[in-house]
């Protein structure tokens, strides 16, 4: 069985990747695939229109910051899995850091007053206690 790489890249990177590529493919066949972004994420009482990046809890609109949104969609793209801080720092902020998690910790919680109809008893964004967080939708 081959192997999956899935990436996230900025315009740049992908050039960078795409000219790794090209020259890989002269000595390995790659199956190239395309996947392409889901543009609503709809859970009960929670939409997430990625195209129009925006957010509704029971029908209203939510405004959330930059690093709020991206939290968001990491884990509600990823609905069940634990991710840990440090994987939510470094895929939100862009950067790697080993003190992220009052940062993380403090965007989990603003996140969870805006989007959570009861944020002391959170419905959608769980704390795994000693790893991190997840998303149940």
């Amino acid at each position: 069985m081959g192997k999956l790489l899935l990436l996230t890249l900025s315009e740049q990177e992908e050039k960078a990747i795409d000219k790794i590529i090209a020259a890989l493919s002269d000595y390995i066949e790659l199956d190239n695939v395309q996947i392409a972004p889901v543009s609503i994420l709809s859970f009960p009482g929670l939409e997430i229109r990625q195209h129009q990046r925006s957010v509704f809890q029971d029908g209203e609109e939510v405004n959330l910051t930059r690093l709020e949104y991206n939290t968001l969609i990491l884990l509600a793209s990823n609905p069940g899995i634990v991710l840990t801080r440090t994987q939510i720092f470094e895929a939100v902020w862009n950067m790697d850091s080993d003190s992220c998690h009052s940062s993380v910790g403090n965007v989990i919680c603003n996140l969870r007053k805006k989007i959570e109809p009861d944020s002391k008893n959170p419905t959608y964004i769980k704390t795994v206690l000693g790893v991190g967080y997840k998303f149940d939708g």
